[in-house]
């Protein structure tokens, strides 16, 4: 398959490996080869692995590949919902897309933003009275309560922790086998019931949504053919808006983590009006949360060295792109303040994806993900006081996805 002086793994299935290796199972074989790409094997298929800048450009032209049929099936039961948008291609994939864009751009964002603000600040009076606050289940249930009703979908406060939990089990089942893949399937099929009633309800007019609102786009949404989508794919749609909202609880999580172990900072955060959005980059750039993604070679092609035939999987490594030290000065060391100075490329710093969201797979959501950390920030900083007894803040790298094993818990809460 690929020309002899291209590095590659034992001729055996690696997938076991890279669950035991986790973010680092690429980065550990690129040092080994001192190469951006190595042949390996990974679930039942010969793959190709690769990694850096250049490699992320080749990854994100819609010439070379595709993503249809790259996701594991198991990835699709559980986090994206099978057959859903990030398995889409060319002109379907763009109309599609429009949708997702028109929902994630302005004022959509900050719209969120000030949703969450409003919901943090409300929590205060029940986090003064509590012996101690989990910020990690918290921000679950608040971005979940937040993404429903911006996105128009009705949702009990008494529903809310379910719901959030179930949205949390989908994002957990990622890379996961045994009893985490089986809470997110289980979880996914649960919610994708839940919402194609209320889909179903809003197209038979028992249920009125605003107009502007994600249910109503998404229940109105119609195909290249003219047709409405089908009830279930709708359903699977509305929830990949709401999901990677709930998701944003781990980066607020580290966040809180990284503003506990660089507490210095809080005074730039103070002063200066560019420091939340360094802040807020840095925590994204830093800390692991999306490990790697997958594509299906189009059209055959070489590269440094390799030739990549048609149908062949290729693993882009995420975390070691924003982590590659030929793009960022000292990589593992949290600093926000390269931020102040760093010229935008969408191929260097890809926690979302790279390229260009309105035409290829980068996630549209990235600027709600930004905007409501950086509510979230103001609320940590300048509405709250708090302290961070002893606990684990550390995460396994090899669990994907990973955060504080405690999930960074506060006492003594009082507002500023």
């Amino acid at each position: 398959m690929l020309k002899t002086n291209t590095p590659h793994e034992k001729d055996i299935d690696e997938t076991l490996a890279l669950s035991q290796e986790g973010y680092l199972y690429i980065k550990n074989r690129m040092d080994k080869h001192k190469s951006d790409l190595f042949q390996t094997h990974l679930f039942g298929q010969e793959a190709i692995c690769i990694t850096g800048k250049e490699a992320a450009e080749i990854f994100y032209d819609t010439e070379r590949f595709v993503r249809s049929g790259a996701a594991p099936k198991r990835v699709q039961k559980t986090l994206t919902g099978e057959n859903a948008i990030q398995g889409m291609d060319g002109e379907a994939h763009i109309h599609r897309k429009s949708l997702f864009m028109t929902l994630t751009t302005d004022p959509n964002p900050r719209a969120l933003a000030d949703l969450a603000s409003k919901e943090w600040e409300a929590a205060i009076p029940r986090w003064e009275a509590a012996e101690k606050i989990n910020l990690f289940d918290e921000s679950k249930i608040v971005l979940c309560k937040i993404a429903c009703q911006w996105a128009g979908v009705p949702l009990l406060e008494a529903e809310t922790k379910e719901y959030a939990d179930d949205f949390a089990e989908m994002i957990d089942a990622f890379g996961a086998v045994g009893p985490r893949h089986w809470k997110g399937k289980t979880a996914r099929t649960k919610t994708e019931k839940w919402i194609e009633t209320i889909i179903d309800n809003l197209r038979a007019g028992r249920l009125k949504a605003p107009e502007n609102s994600a249910l109503y786009m998404v229940a109105n949404h119609k195909e290249l053919n003219g047709n409405l989508l089908e009830i279930d794919m709708a359903a699977k749609e509305l929830i990949n808006f709401i999901r990677p909202i709930v998701a944003i609880s781990t980066y607020i999580t580290f966040m809180a983590v990284a503003l506990h172990e660089h507490s210095d900072y809080k005074n730039v955060l103070l002063n200066d009006a560019d420091a939340a959005h360094m802040f807020v980059q840095e925590v994204r750039r830093f800390y692991p949360f999306p490990p790697f993604v997958g594509a299906k070679v189009k059209k055959e092609f070489a590269w440094n060295g390799c030739d990549f035939k048609t149908g062949t999987l290729v693993i882009l490594d995420v975390f070691g792109i924003d982590h590659d030290s030929r793009i960022w000065e000292n990589p593992y060391e949290f600093q926000p303040e390269r931020f102040r100075t760093w010229q935008y490329n969408p191929f260097e710093f890809i926690p979302h994806g790279g390229g260009d969201p309105a035409n290829g797979h980068r996630c549209p959501g990235e600027s709600i993900t930004v905007e409501i950390m950086k509510a979230t920030l103001n609320f940590l900083v300048n509405k709250i006081q708090y302290k961070v007894p002893d606990q684990d803040l550390s995460y396994n790298m090899t669990r994907i996805p990973t955060f504080p094993k405690s999930g960074f818990v506060i006492t003594n809460v009082t507002s500023k």
